[in-house]
């Protein structure tokens, strides 16, 4: 496959884990990562996760074979439109969004009247941590990466896009837009909203100066990912509003189901409530391996 040059604009966890990966299979002569600090032009070099960091958007993508936006979704169509003007003809833009639909409704048209073609993607793969100093070279290993073509895809950007996440260890999975936004709502964005609420609630500076000192492990597994960027996570919750919306409806009703059975001392449909839980998650364990990320 090997790309002559690839441009990763936002060497965070994701766009930095791309390049330490490209770089160690070797898979573009040359990667260049656009970053928006002075620092950052320092740590992404230092970090390994390119050859060449720059904060001129111009310099970092002309030329480039394939482009891959790494930053939070409600950037995107600025930095496309910024970049069109030095975009190469022919080349490949793809993106790492946790939201698909939206995203593709706003960029996919200028970049392809530009010459250029655009394939939607989001690897599932993650971290609570941010930057570049999180990066890893193995994230994508064994995580589900999916796009997201539309009538419009052209067929040999989509397969070169396929190949690049099948080339730094990632599982394929080919989606609609608009099939991927429902499914990511339950799984990944509803979680999220979840684990914020429980983070918020619990340590409340209004209970107890004691409650903190008893929140034990499950109380960290479970509020993790409360600990990722909240600008990211404001943007995926606007650009899928809807579908997690609808979501947190039935949450919210099986909670409240939850709720009465508790209040009535019913005990048998409480243990029937962990114990679905218990099989279902049993089931998926044993299946699969859990995604690494959100």
């Amino acid at each position: 496959m090997p790309f002559r040059k690839v441009t990763i604009v936002g060497v965070g966890l994701l766009g930095g884990s791309l390049g330490l990966a490209l770089r160690k299979r070797r898979l573009a002569k040359e990667v260049v990562g656009l970053v928006r600090r002075a620092a950052s032009v320092s740590q992404s070099r230092q970090r390994g996760a390119v050859d060449v960091a720059t904060r001129d958007l111009r310099a970092a993508v002309s030329g480039a074979d394939l482009v891959v936006l790494c930053t939070p979704l409600g950037r995107m169509r600025a930095l496309v439109l910024r970049m069109l003007p030095v975009l190469k003809r022919g080349a490949i833009v793809t993106d790492v969004g946790s939201v698909k639909a939206s995203v593709i409704r706003v960029i996919e048209s200028p970049i392809h009247k530009a010459g250029a073609y655009y394939v939607g993607g989001h690897p599932m793969a993650g971290a609570e941590r941010a930057g570049v100093g999180a990066a890893r070279a193995d994230l994508f290993a064994g995580a589900v990466c999916v796009v997201t073509p539309t009538r419009a895809t052209n067929g040999l950007a989509l397969r070169k896009v396929e190949q690049l996440w099948r080339a730094v260890g990632g599982r394929l999975l080919r989606l609609t837009p608009e099939l991927h936004d429902a499914l990511v709502s339950r799984s990944s964005h509803l979680p999220h909203a979840i684990a914020a609420t429980l983070a918020n609630f619990v340590l409340d500076p209004r209970h107890p100066q004691l409650q903190p000192l008893l929140c034990a492990n499950g109380f960290r597994d479970t509020t993790r990912i409360a600990s990722g960027s909240p600008e990211m996570w404001r943007d995926i919750a606007l650009a899928n509003r809807r579908n997690l919306s609808r979501a947190l409806g039935v949450f919210l009703g099986d909670l409240r189901r939850f709720q009465r059975a508790l209040n009535a001392g019913d005990a048998k449909s409480i243990t029937a409530f962990f114990e679905r839980a218990k099989q279902r998650r049993d089931r998926w364990c044993a299946r699969c391996a859990p995604p690494s990320g959100e």
